[in-house]
């Protein structure tokens, strides 16, 4: 039985909302690739992590069908969680910073997975937006107060795995800050918010506020 928690990631000013993200901190006692996608795919949160080495911050992230070099919320999660300063992800190491009760990770905008960023109107029409059939991973996002770097955004990963919205997707706000090129407090899903920034070197930060979930467990066997 291979032990995991779960770690709500991005959480609104309340606390509340975030998305949900399964962590295996003994990720040593689920070496082979194939096991850790079934228990990914068992646990069926939009993104599973596996801890390969806490002191060094080494990760391994999965989807439940797909295993990812980098991913957003993952890495805030395990960042709050090790309590480390960079991680080590199969994309490149990731910096983390801390301050104000928001955990901040950097990346490069190419690590993020393709995303199709897709600009609405108004905030109105994104909210109003329908689940999109499979085949395509859209961000859908508004101006909430362009002047201040408001946005309204959801998104909908189209992978035909049972994840159809998610709650709050840190490499799609990471690749949307890229592309315009300032600073953006996102809110997405119910409630969940994203900070992000522009770094030095090409690199962009994304982060926010991380809350354990009174939810742990065992899942199959390793």
């Amino acid at each position: 039985m291979t032990e995991y928690e779960v770690l709500r990631v991005f959480c609104g000013p309340d606390g509340r909302y975030g998305n949900e993200l399964g962590v295996v901190r003994d990720g040593a006692a689920v070496p082979e690739r194939a096991d850790r996608q079934r228990i990914a795919h068992e646990l069926g949160f939009s993104e599973t992590v596996f801890v390969d080495d806490p002191e060094r911050g080494e990760i391994d992230i999965f989807t439940p069908t797909l295993r990812l070099p980098f991913a957003g919320h993952p890495c805030v999660g395990a960042a709050w969680l090790l309590g480390v300063d960079r991680l080590v992800t199969a994309a490149g190491v990731v910096g983390v910073r801390r301050a104000d009760g928001v955990t901040r990770i950097e990346a490069r905008p190419q690590w993020a997975p393709p995303r199709t960023l897709r600009q609405y109107g108004s905030v109105a029409e994104v909210e109003a937006l329908e689940v999109p059939p499979p085949g395509e991973w859209i961000y859908a996002w508004a101006w909430q107060d362009e002047a201040a770097g408001s946005v309204r955004a959801r998104a909908f990963p189209g992978r035909g795995d049972g994840i159809d919205e998610d709650e709050a997707t840190g490499a799609a706000a990471l690749l949307l800050t890229a592309r315009l090129g300032r600073a953006l407090t996102v809110t997405q899903g119910r409630g969940s918010q994203l900070l992000t920034g522009l770094r030095p070197g090409g690199l962009v930060e994304v982060g926010g506020r991380v809350a354990p979930v009174q939810r742990t467990g065992g899942v199959g066997s390793a």
